[in-house]
């Protein structure tokens, strides 16, 4: 009986009422359950997969988009992709006018890659980008999507909106963390190398321990600051002043 149970809510049925819900209900219901800081990566797959995109990245406007890529907030991108993005959306930025901004909140925009940005192979040179208000703080999503993709137009407006109420829950200015929740130098020593583009054999080289004890400080630096990947472990730091 109970495994009758998961299998109906697995495909998003009720246990007691056994009624089907809608996508749309499920992702609602999901954005929910992660409407915290450390749910943010969770609620942002969640949006992700809900337009069929493959990747996410929310950025904010008021960092600035510079060599470093403090205005990251949250991203399952490409690291070096990211790097490579933050010249044109700096131009893009300065280009837009006040009423261009305000023209565009909650509209989703398409817009194709520069030449010299690589991206991971499958995934198309189209991109779109929703932006909305947290606060004072514009922010960006950016979505990419697989090549021949088919778009529901009435999932990206989904998106469009849902994106905005769950960040103004997510991105609230985080509370001081507890003693026992910051890095330890070695931590912060293996976020510096990761950010130098190293991996954990060439860390482990240089600091001279094994390649098992750097993938447990990275482990531990994600489960501290609520990463899921070594990119959003990279966006945390530099958020935080410490690489």
């Amino acid at each position: 009986m109970r495994a009758d149970v998961s299998l109906r809510e697995s495909y998003g049925f009720s246990a007691v009422s056994c009624e089907r819900k809608s996508a749309r209900e499920q992702l609602v219901d999901q954005l929910g359950r992660s409407a915290d800081r450390a749910g943010l990566t969770a609620g942002l797959r969640a949006l992700t997969q809900y337009v069929s995109a493959s990747h996410y990245l929310l950025v904010r406007h008021d960092m600035s988009f510079s060599a470093d890529i403090g205005f990251v907030v949250a991203s399952d991108w490409p690291f070096d992709m990211v790097r490579s993005l933050a010249a044109a959306l700096d131009g893009a930025n300065c280009r837009m006018s006040d009423l261009d901004r305000s023209n565009s909140l909650m509209q989703p925009v398409f817009s194709q890659f520069c030449d010299d940005i690589a991206v991971p192979s499958g995934v198309s040179r189209e991109y779109c980008t929703i932006t909305f208000n947290v606060g004072r703080v514009r922010m960006t999503l950016m979505l990419l999507f697989p090549e021949h993709y088919i778009l529901s137009q009435s999932n990206l407006r989904d998106v469009g909106l849902l994106t905005g109420y769950f960040a103004s829950v997510c991105c609230k200015p985080a509370a001081r963390q507890d003693r026992e929740s910051e890095l330890t130098d070695r931590e912060v020593e293996c976020l510096y190398w990761i950010a130098e583009g190293k991996t954990s054999d060439e860390i482990a080289v240089i600091l001279g321990i094994s390649r098992n004890t750097i993938n447990n400080y990275i482990t531990s630096v994600m489960r501290k600051t609520a990463t899921k990947t070594r990119s959003e472990a990279i966006a945390w730091a530099v958020r935080n002043n410490l690489v």
